[in-house]
């Protein structure tokens, strides 16, 4: 895990001035107020009822004052654990931290390059090599598997998950029963519910229905997910000129009413339980349809709405390390470059969907790879210039003068590790010497390191009796009593 305590923001990126943050909160209000929010699930319209907000069938008006009071409930930090109980992410301000997706259906074989179904198998191999890399901080499923049960997917992709790596997740669930079920797979781990919530390794991912619509379904795992003081993302997922008007500054308003109205809810039914604001919002691009995570519309979109989460003191989601090629080559290496560095640089704190290809519909762990090396060179950037006497040398240059040499000097050798930034992947060699070790393309050296990665690295192992138990649920079994 990075340690991000002494990770000082000294470059950034503001794209929204304090005026246009107001103009996007007002409007919000207003949509939230005039327009309102469709609500489909009985419990979150009496919540909302009783706390003040006007109530027609399923149409709900929230006023300002509902929604500013549920900003003060909701907690600024959010800490995140590891499956062994130790601090891995702060989630605040500016701590950025780098995950993987989930739910692709295709996967790119590593050993044929070939486009394929997911498989169970898929979601294990992402959580072996997400655990090895050190510039991946959480993960997710990073498939929709083919070869389990549909109706129980989402406690197998969980059991591959906890079972294959100790790196905190993000998990989604199907439903509510999916949900609880998965919580009790995370008690297992922990030893109880209690020190799951004291500790919890795990974040809940839901999505309202743009736009303007909660469904049953996604409020009924929200008001779970706040019940049981699990952190939580709600993340909208705006399609400019689809569910969204065509205006980035137009979605945003979207998202921001649904994201909001989200969390007046959940702290309705827990005050102070941890919420995570996020999401995105991508064009849809005319000619195509295809929903566009490379354009740099959408990379506008995701780090402004990064910048409200700071504005509202709220833990932000977005996305980076996607593309929209549909291979991994030289336009799917340009787009994650930009987007993992401008949501590093807006501050993000959870950035995930490292490693989705074709527009979110396949996986590709050599691209994962690819993206780990990014977000180093990211964290590297953020880190900024350390000008202080010793980084200065007066002394070591008034010594050397001009005309000398400061390689066989000692300074050079007590700093040169920490000033470059290492590489496992990229090229750093002259021609002769790339060529005589195999003249590997990125690509290449990428699947290279995969292979070792699947073949070396091993996972603690959790206890026989927990691992079983965990194994039970996910195919619909009942654990032992004793453990849960």
């Amino acid at each position: 895990m990075v340690d991000n305590k002494n990770l000082n923001r000294r470059m950034g990126l503001l794209n929204l001035t304090t005026d246009s943050i107001d103009k996007l909160h007002l409007a919000t209000l207003d949509i939230l107020e005039q327009c309102g929010v469709k609500i489909c699930e009985p419990e979150a319209r009496e919540l909302l009822d009783g706390a003040g907000a006007r109530v027609t069938d399923d149409l709900v008006k929230i006023p300002s004052w509902m929604v500013e009071q549920a900003l003060q409930t909701a907690p600024r930090k959010v800490s995140i654990f590891d499956r062994n109980g130790n601090r891995a992410m702060t989630l605040e301000r500016d701590n950025i931290y780098y995950g993987t997706g989930s739910d692709t259906p295709n996967t790119i074989d590593i050993e044929t390059g070939e486009r394929r179904p997911t498989v169970k198998q898929d979601t294990i191999n992402a959580a072996i090599v997400s655990d090895y890399l050190d510039n991946v901080d959480f993960i997710m499923s990073m498939a929709k598997a083919s070869d389990v049960p549909g109706a129980k997917s989402d406690r197998h992709h969980f059991e591959a998950m906890t079972l294959n790596s100790t790196k905190p997740i993000i998990f989604d669930a199907h439903d509510r029963e999916g949900f609880l079920d998965i919580i009790k797979m995370a008690a297992l781990v922990t030893g109880g519910k209690e020190k799951l919530v004291e500790k919890p390794y795990i974040i809940h991912y839901a999505q309202p229905t743009s736009p303007l619509v909660h469904s049953q379904n996604s409020l009924e795992k929200l008001l779970a997910s706040a019940e049981e003081k699990i952190p939580t993302v709600y993340a909208a997922a705006v399609l400019c000129g689809a569910t969204g008007p065509v205006t980035t500054a137009g979605a945003l308003v979207v998202a921001n009413a649904e994201i909001l109205s989200g969390l007046v809810v959940h702290q309705l039914k827990s005050m102070g339980a941890p919420f995570i604001y996020g999401g995105g919002t991508p064009p849809l691009d005319m000619i195509s349809t295809v929903c566009c995570y490379g354009d740099p519309q959408g990379l506008l979109g995701a780090t402004a709405l990064i910048q409200m989460a700071q504005y509202y003191k709220l833990p932000s989601f977005s996305l980076a390390g996607c593309t929209d090629a549909q291979a991994f080559d030289q336009q799917a290496g340009m787009e994650a470059g930009f987007n993992l560095l401008l949501n590093g640089l807006a501050g993000g704190n959870l950035i995930h969907d490292l490693g989705y290809i074709g527009a979110g519909t396949a996986g590709s762990l050599e691209y994962l790879v690819l993206c780990n090396e990014g977000s180093g060179i990211v964290r590297y950037l953020a880190r900024g210039l350390d000008i202080n006497a010793d980084t200065l040398a007066q002394d070591l240059i008034k010594q050397v003068g001009p005309g000398g040499s400061y390689i066989t000097k000692h300074h050079t050798m007590e700093h040169f590790r920490s000033q470059m930034h290492f590489t496992n992947l990229f090229n750093r060699n002259n021609y002769q010497n790339w060529q005589s070790a195999g003249a590997k393309t990125l690509g290449e050296s990428a699947n290279a390191l995969l292979k070792e990665i699947l073949k070396w690295h091993e996972i603690p192992p959790l206890a026989p009796d927990v691992e079983k138990a965990i194994k039970d649920i996910s195919k619909g079994e009942d654990a032992l009593d004793e453990l849960a």
